[in-house]
């Protein structure tokens, strides 16, 4: 009789644990291109510049447990290479010549790993991350470090990445028959917001 009793309080005590977890949830965003922001920041023997991406695609799938990010499981984002703008045609025009966007219409980042996920808060952390960064159809293994807010059904990634052209086989643009040249090194900047 006892032996029973104990089994029955066991089974309870499990099916309490069980039921008043908080269960991990999985859930998808995907990028709210109006909300969001991407700039490319160079510079050139005559003055800095700047393109700012008009057109942002992409979406993330995370683990949520009671309303915070505990895993991020996938992240793929793109920018619409010829949504790139500066304010002047003729330098959007050699930034496309530059890119090749003929044959290489986005460029696009696919997480492949998360080596770090620190939370300071209930709404804000730092995910350190491996991924694949193509740029006018070379890829390259980047490491990429995002810090990300969550209010609600939004999760906001910012940050900020500095490459060199050449690394991906981009020549610097030049205009005014090579008498402006642009730099090697930029900087691209982003505050991308995903939502439900």
């Amino acid at each position: 009789m006892n032996t029973t009793k104990n089994l029955w309080l066991v089974i309870g005590s499990f099916l309490i644990m069980v039921f008043s977890a908080t269960p991990m949830v999985g859930q998808t965003f995907n990028v709210n291109n109006g909300a969001s922001s991407l700039k490319v920041e160079g510079t050139s023997n005559i003055h800095d510049w700047e393109l700012t991406a008009k057109e942002l695609q992409g979406s993330m799938k995370v683990q949520m447990e009671d309303g915070q990010l505990v895993q991020l499981d996938q992240l793929q984002f793109a920018v619409v290479a010829e949504s790139l703008k500066s304010g002047k045609g003729g330098m959007d025009k050699n930034t496309y010549k530059a890119l090749n966007t003929d044959d290489h219409k986005r460029i696009t980042y696919d997480l492949t790993s998360v080596k770090n996920l620190d939370c300071t808060s209930k709404t804000s952390c730092k995910i350190t991350t491996n991924g694949v960064l193509t740029i006018s159809g070379t890829k390259k293994n980047v490491e990429m470090v995002f810090d990300a807010k969550v209010a609600g059904d939004k999760i906001t990634l910012s940050g900020n990445k500095k490459i060199k052209m050449t690394e991906f086989k981009v020549d610097p643009p030049t205009a005014m028959f090579g008498t402006i040249t642009t730099g090697d090194d930029v900087n691209i900047k982003f505050q991308t917001v995903f939502t439900k």
